[in-house]
């Protein structure tokens, strides 16, 4: 019998930088072995406007499938400096990465929503 492989997901930005820190940072603190992304420029800004509702489908399809399919627990909101796709300061981002929270609780999956913000170094990140 094949061990069960566990998952987290990730709504993260497409910044290539980010992905390894993110994907390191969930597997050492929530013990899972892969990490679905789920990517778009600035995620927490889409997910904070309420602007675009055909994009926040989009990544409530893609999360959707990581819970149902790969058994998800836990779902990451990530910021980082640098942003192109939303130039704001830190302070600013973890106010949309709040805001972003309570857009993917209204997702109705059961699991556990965290943020995250990823530093300049592109290594160092910090739960909110």
């Amino acid at each position: 019998m094949e061990n069960k492989k566990t998952f987290a997901c990730a709504v993260n930005c497409m910044d290539g930088r980010v992905q390894d820190a993110v994907k390191k940072y969930m597997q050492k603190n929530y013990g899972v072995d892969y990490v679905d992304m789920v990517t778009e420029p600035g995620p927490n800004k889409i997910l904070a406007d309420n602007l675009d509702k055909a994009l926040q489908e989009d990544i409530k399809k893609c999360v959707g499938i990581s819970v149902h399919h790969h058994g998800s627990k836990i779902v990451a909101i990530v910021g980082h400096a640098g942003c192109a796709g939303n130039p704001a300061t830190k302070e600013e981002q973890i106010e949309h990465l709040k805001k972003a929270k309570k857009t993917a609780e209204s997702f109705g999956y059961q699991v556990e929503i965290i943020l995250l913000w990823v530093d300049a170094d592109w290594k160092t990140v910090e739960r909110i």
